[in-house]
């Protein structure tokens, strides 16, 4: 087959533009050329016109080659369905999961495609998802890119906030280390722990030091991760990490800028976002699953805009406020910023007493204004010019904190929005009595 081809099925079909067999052969064909976004084209045109089942299996196969492997499950498993024992799109699936690190599921749907054919054996699957007796674990998780398997830091390295280490060490780590004084009292380990504060203030950094102090797997997870553009595909995802955190416990399961998924039901127009605030729900109260050493950390830069719902007992109902870094931390972090820069004797008390309400990212934003200017000096010189207290304290008067911003807006939810107390944290912070 090649492009005369193609022309004289296109050609044919301008005469008869509804016969699906013949639009059916120059889909295949296009695919087979690897001018896979037209087939893509021609097969969403036939999904229009036809419920013939090859033209779900041909859509998938083309998604596949290009990548899209969310997009080739919703497909399969909607064709699946109504044809369980198909080898061919069983054996698509599990390669497709496979790709899309979904290990649970690509081990289940590979067990269906042995027992169809138990001679079949294919290199890639069978190092990845066979195992001897068919049984199947989730032990070894070093190729599953959600976890660091040793986050490398612990408490230790974290400079200052000993009240914030000190708050989770009661809340958080002291549960974990002992489950089984816990359990005698009818006390599960884990739960949800929302962290809340201004940008740039080391909410993540505090998350992998906690699973680092109690020597956990730790699982990050970002919006890229769960979000989805085909409908019931992002409540598959998390639930998807949920068993993976769960299958490997002690795990901490990590959600960056949760408010993004769990912003408030009330606000949403489209109900697929509705749908998956619900899910998210149902994992956290693990009705149907069980969450136990499984500890649930989200942080959030606007606490105010995530659904009420997440704040109910057995959910988030444990809040901790991290702040701006305090002194003892903003000398750590300008002494770990600085160890790889040519720098001179610096004296780091000084810029941190200087540097009152600076989150991490303003520190390195004053570091970058101080290079900056003395490139220019090195440039003119000849040679690298080691940066000293001075130009960092005159970066640091070019910049002015980013916390300010989020303290002015936080202040009126404290101040009238603050259900129970919720935000008595940034009140005494900011030395406002209410």
């Amino acid at each position: 087959m090649n492009n005369e081809t193609v022309e004289s099925l296109r050609q044919a079909l301008s005469f008869s533009p509804d016969n699906v067999p013949l639009k059916l052969h120059l889909a295949e064909t296009l695919a087979s050329l690897n001018r896979l976004s037209e087939a893509e084209q021609e097969y969403h045109e036939l999904m229009q016109m036809t419920q013939e089942p090859k033209v779900s299996l041909g859509l998938a196969n083309v998604f596949y080659r290009k990548n899209e492997y969310s997009k080739c499950n919703v497909l399969l498993e909607e064709y699946l369905e109504h044809d369980k024992h198909n080898f061919e799109a069983l054996l698509l699936h599990t390669r497709a999961l496979l790709r899309e690190h979904s290990i649970q599921q690509a081990i289940a749907t590979y067990q269906k495609v042995i027992a169809i054919d138990p001679s079949f054996s294919d290199e890639e699957l069978d190092k990845e998802l066979r195992v001897s007796n068919t049984v199947q674990t989730v032990n070894e998780v070093d190729d599953n890119p959600y976890f660091i398997q040793h986050p490398g830091i612990s408490f230790s390295d974290v400079g200052g906030m000993e009240h914030i280490k000190k708050e989770i060490e009661l809340k958080i780590i002291q549960p974990l280390l002992h489950p089984e004084i816990y359990k005698a009292y009818g006390k599960k380990t884990g739960g949800g722990i929302l962290l809340y504060g201004p940008p740039g203030c080391g909410k993540t950094y505090i998350a992998k030091a906690t699973a680092g102090q109690v020597n956990a797997r730790f699982i990050s997870v970002g919006l890229n991760d769960i979000l989805d553009m085909w409908i019931g595909n992002s409540e598959k995802n998390l639930n998807d990490i949920f068993e993976t955190a769960r299958q490997n416990t002690p795990c901490v399961l990590f959600f960056d800028e949760i408010d993004a998924l769990g912003a408030s039901r009330s606000d949403m127009k489209q109900s697929a976002g509705r749908h998956l605030i619900n899910q998210f729900l149902q994992e956290l109260d693990g009705v149907e699953n069980n969450n136990d050493g499984v500890l649930i950390l989200g942080a959030t830069n606007t606490p105010w805009h995530l659904d009420q719902a997440f704040r109910r007992p057995g959910r988030f109902d444990r809040i901790i406020f991290i702040p701006p870094p305090d002194e003892a931390a903003r000398d750590a972090i300008f002494k770990l910023k600085l160890q790889s820069k040519p720098a001179g004797d610096i004296n780091y008390k000084s810029l941190a007493q200087k540097t009152a309400g600076y989150s991490g990212a303003d520190i390195d934003a004053a570091i970058d204004i101080a290079i900056e200017e003395k490139l220019e000096q090195a440039i003119k010189q000849g040679a690298p010019q080691p940066l000293d207290t001075k130009d960092i304290l005159n970066a640091v008067k070019k910049h002015k904190a980013t916390t300010s911003d989020w303290f002015s807006t936080a202040k009126n939810f404290a101040l009238y929005a603050n259900e129970s107390g919720l935000y008595d944290d940034i009140l005494s912070y900011m030395k406002i009595k209410k």
